[in-house]
């Protein structure tokens, strides 16, 4: 069974730090794309000072009816609060991890989103936020004892409260956390432990029915590619742990396929760039996997033995979700599809989005965003129609 709803993009790849930024993103980039493929959602990114802005303390009456009159025809069912700071600053790198999902500020302010995207979603549909699987690994205040008890407690009060905003509205809205190299929640055996935690702890609680409705996760089909998983398996895990997918991004990463190559890893260098965390992870030849916490020229130019001699790289870097190959390198292109097969045999409908938000660091010549977002969305939709997975007009 799969429900239809129409095929989203993460409008994190445009600034807005004000709500006039974000309408400005909308009307500039957003509606035509709508009108040039038929129809798409906007999967928004509302950074904290536009949630401050909308519903904070010193907010004006009128502000989400303005913004919400910005969006004009184009619908939303899904918020991207991940990135909780300013995504577009010249270096974002480990920022984007914080806070952590210990720290108050990040439940606060994943609840001013959900509070949001109940007001602005269309009648009929439920809703999903996407947020940090909890901290990066680097962070040292994971080292302390009380750490994951913490985020856990935050958890299951972000659960109660979305429980209360649907009793409240009744609009159901769920939340998603995203596993991403070098984080907390980074491989699916990591995920799948971490909410048997979580579901222990709520059913201590008392509520473990709330927590396995409106918690579960985010799969970015990139970021399961990076680390070598089968995405098939990996899905096939989730769902038999009970572990609710609420929303898919649909992503691809780099792959160098031959790393002897010094044509190819001379192609990788170009993507080496200041604003964005891009893990670097090798299959060497008895399948194991090693990694790099970034990508580096010096990684490319001069790599040590174990990524020399390795069978493949693949690297966290979103490209275009059409392109199956880049120069000299090719995409995960194919492992798209093959989660997507997966997804379709879920007993339930995850929100499919479309996630690069990395065109402005793209090498070579700049391409025109609209142009390059309307060939991911036909190209995403093409590949949905082969699997009889619709993706219906906004």
């Amino acid at each position: 069974m799969f429900a239809t709803l129409p095929l989203s993009y993460c409008t994190n790849v445009h600034p807005g730090l004000t709500a006039a930024e974000v309408a400005a993103g909308l009307a500039k980039y957003t509606q035509p794309l709508a009108e040039r493929t038929g129809g798409v959602a906007a999967g928004l990114w509302l950074a904290d000072p536009v949630t401050q802005e909308l519903i904070g303390p010193d907010a004006a009456a009128d502000a989400v009816d303005r913004f919400r009159e910005s969006l004009g025809p184009l619908p939303v069912y899904t918020l991207n609060a991940f990135p909780q700071g300013n995504f577009h600053s010249e270096v974002v790198k480990e920022a984007v991890y914080r806070p952590t999902w210990a720290d108050r500020d990040r439940l606060d302010y994943t609840l001013r989103c959900a509070s949001l995207l109940a007001r602005l979603m269309p009648d009929g549909v439920q809703g999903s936020i996407s947020t940090v699987p909890l901290a990066a690994k680097s962070n040292p205040a994971t080292a302390a004892a009380d750490f994951e008890s913490r985020a856990i407690a935050n958890l299951l009060e972000c659960a109660c409260a979305l429980d209360d905003l649907h009793d409240e509205t009744g609009r159901v809205i769920r939340l998603a956390i995203e596993p991403e190299p070098r984080c907390l929640l980074e491989t699916t055996n990591e995920t799948v432990a971490f909410f048997e935690s979580l579901f222990a702890a709520a059913d201590r609680e008392g509520c473990e029915a709330i927590a396995r409705d409106h918690l579960g996760v985010c799969y970015d089909v990139c970021h399961q590619a990076v680390e070598f998983e089968d995405v098939v398996k990996s899905i096939g895990q989730l769902r038999d742990a009970e572990i609710r997918i609420n929303k898919v991004h649909l992503s691809c990463a780099i792959e160098l396929a031959d790393p002897a190559s010094t044509e190819q890893r001379q192609a990788l260098a170009a993507y080496v760039e200041p604003r964005y965390l891009h893990q670097t992870f090798a299959q060497t030849a008895d399948r194991r996997v090693v990694f790099r916490d970034d990508l580096t020229a010096e990684l490319c130019e001069s790599p040590p033995e174990e990524f020399a001699a390795a069978r493949r790289w693949r690297v966290h870097f979103h490209v275009p979700v059409h392109a199956t190959r880049l120069g000299p390198l090719r995409t995960t292109r194919p492992e798209l599809s093959r989660a997507l097969a997966a997804v379709k045999a879920l007993p339930y409908a995850p929100h499919l989005e479309v996630e690069t938000y990395t065109w402005g660091v793209l090498p070579g010549e700049q391409v025109d965003l609209i142009d390059g977002l309307t060939q991911e969305i036909e190209a995403t939709k093409r590949l949905l129609a082969q699997l009889e997975l619709a993706a219906m007009p906004g």
